[in-house]
């Protein structure tokens, strides 16, 4: 019986020949992952084992990006618990306000995360960092503590759902709308405990960014993880990503042909059109050609784990230059990481969007999940580049998120309605440019 990408990856990080569906196993850990908000928890359990330190002082990661610049007292006293902690136990990978970014854009940056890799994070996109070629997941606090303990960590081997991408994209199709078409598919629910495996012609045409964005949103349709497999353009990557503080021995494993998948779902990439996730779940998709309504909106946020790296801010930039973000709308973008957004600033990214308006803020998760800098009221509609539009994600019980690529968010800002970019774009018989 053969094993997928995933079962093999964990397979080895068991010291098994072989695992199998629904096998329970404990796995040693390349990277255990926690934030502001879930390392705390993590802390006063880990302080229980009565251990003086971490198994790897090179092999936890705290970033400090969901509530900082601290909003609040009480954020701040997190953020210093935190800070406290990475002192006292050496955590050679902590990341702080000047030198830090949003946890899932900063760390495959930083070459933390690499191909082969097994990797837990008290954060639900960990699940991003397997667009690298690893097996990456969210787990809770508790789960972090023994794994800053230990360095391993007890896993469900997942099942998985193989994802066939064929052909091209058209023009603004990014990895944005291929994930919320796929969640439209299959449902919130429909990859449940599985591994999201992709695979096909089609990933040769996927930048990195677009699959960071993918693998990120995997979690959206209940999967364990998201995975892709290794190729030139990952190999590229991890090149140009080296690790300062961790020697990293990058490993390709591919899934076996005799592989056991749940399902497996083809994906024409060629068909696919700009797609918006409505309130208040990402499974509730239309296409752009499918909105027959002029949808008014208050707010535009381009950024966040999902959508903050520099090809977001670029397309951004583009769709938005000489032109101004729509009287009433308040249009916020927010970089990735300190890398991304000096680049960004460099390239004339940053000043082509203040110019139409936006507002920019320093690496953070922000509004994402209802944190500060762009919370929105009553009866307020936002259209937003992250990841969920549950009820009062991202402000009141009574507001609205719609979920869409930066692209489609940027020509909303400037039209003040949910829009595509051709809506924005001047047409030339050659293609549309902007």
């Amino acid at each position: 019986m053969g094993m997928t990408m995933t079962q093999k990856i964990l397979a080895d990080h068991a010291n098994l020949k072989k695992v199998k569906k629904g096998q329970l196993i404990e796995a040693k850990l390349d990277l255990v992952l926690g934030n502001d908000i879930t390392t705390p928890v993590a802390i006063k359990e880990f302080e229980k084992l009565n251990i003086n330190k971490v198994f790897d002082e090179s092999k936890v990661a705290i970033v400090l990006d969901h509530f900082t610049p601290n909003k609040d007292i009480k954020s701040a006293e997190q953020c210093k618990v935190a800070r406290n902690f990475a002192n006292c136990k050496n955590i050679k990978n902590y990341f702080d306000v000047g030198d830090m970014g949003i946890e899932h854009c900063l760390l495959p940056e930083k070459g933390l995360v690499s191909a082969g890799d097994v990797v837990i994070g008290a954060d639900s996109h960990t699940c991003t960092y397997g667009a690298l070629g690893l097996f990456s997941t969210g787990i809770g606090s508790t789960d972090m503590a023994a794994g800053m303990a230990t360095g391993k960590a007890w896993f469900k081997v997942p099942g998985a759902i193989k994802f066939i991408l064929k052909n091209k994209p058209s023009k603004w199709i990014s990895g944005k709308d291929i994930i919320l078409h796929i969640i439209g598919k299959i449902g919130v629910d429909g990859a449940r405990y599985m591994s999201m495996e992709f695979a096909g012609d089609g990933i040769k045409y996927l930048s990195m960014d677009d699959r960071f964005t993918i693998c990120n949103m995997a979690i959206e349709a209940g999967a364990k993880n998201g995975i892709f497999p290794v190729d030139n353009i990952t190999e590229e990557y991890i090149k140009n990503h080296p690790c300062k503080t961790i020697d990293k021995n990058p490993k390709i494993y591919t899934a076996d042909e005799e592989a056991i998948y749940d399902s497996v779902v083809e994906i024409d990439l060629s068909t696919l059109k700009p797609t918006v996730a409505f309130p208040h779940l990402p499974e509730n998709t239309r296409t752009i050609e499918e909105i027959n309504e002029d949808i008014k909106i208050d707010q535009v946020v381009i950024g966040s784990c999902t959508n903050g790296r520099i090809s977001d801010l670029k397309i951004a930039a583009q769709i938005m230059k000489n032109k101004k973000v729509a009287n009433n709308v308040r249009c916020i973008v927010i970089p990735g990481t300190q890398s991304i957004y000096l680049e960004a600033i460099e390239k004339g990214y940053i000043s082509e969007l203040v110019k139409a308006g936006a507002a920019i803020s320093t690496p953070t998760c922000g509004p994402c999940l209802g944190g500060h800098m762009g919370i929105l009221g009553e009866g307020e509609k936002a259209v937003s580049t992250t990841n969920r539009n549950f009820v009062g994600r991202m402000g009141h019980v009574k507001s609205e998120v719609y979920l869409a690529s930066p692209a489609v968010a940027a020509a909303s800002a400037i039209t003040g309605k949910i829009s595509s970019p051709k809506e924005v774009c001047e047409k030339t018989e050659e293609e549309v440019v902007c």
